[in-house]
């Protein structure tokens, strides 16, 4: 699977809470917090690395980018992601590269769900 910043939805993101049918509307202001709030865990998950103020830069232009800017935002951040992930593995850190593939895998999903980046299937 491959990562590109666009407006696509997978199928299991069309989910209703009230059980009706149909996508469920997300406000640019929740899709920007959420990225916030994610980038806050990876954030919390790297502690004092020198990821750290990269992944608090991320968090911060989340916040204050207009809602066009979103899908480069959660491209990157998934980017940086993954880059952290593989430090960990590098490192042998084996508690770290959890917690961190959590954190980038609920990023990867939050994008493809809010339709701020598309699912590309490799064959």
């Amino acid at each position: 699977m491959g990562v590109t910043s666009g407006r696509g939805t997978s199928p299991q993101c069309l989910l209703d809470l009230a059980g009706g049918p149909g996508p469920v509307e997300m406000t640019q202001q929740y899709l920007a917090g959420e990225l916030s709030f994610l980038l806050g865990e990876l954030q919390a998950a790297v502690g004092n690395s020198p990821a750290t103020r990269i992944v608090a830069d991320l968090r911060r232009t989340a916040e204050i980018v207009p809602p066009i800017a979103l899908p480069s935002v959660a491209e990157h951040a998934v980017q940086v992601a993954n880059e952290i992930c593989l430090d960990a593995l590098d490192r042998g850190d084996t508690a770290a590269l959890v917690r961190e593939v959590t954190i980038c895998g609920e990023l990867w999903e939050f994008g493809v769900c809010a339709g701020l980046l598309e699912e590309r299937r490799r064959l």
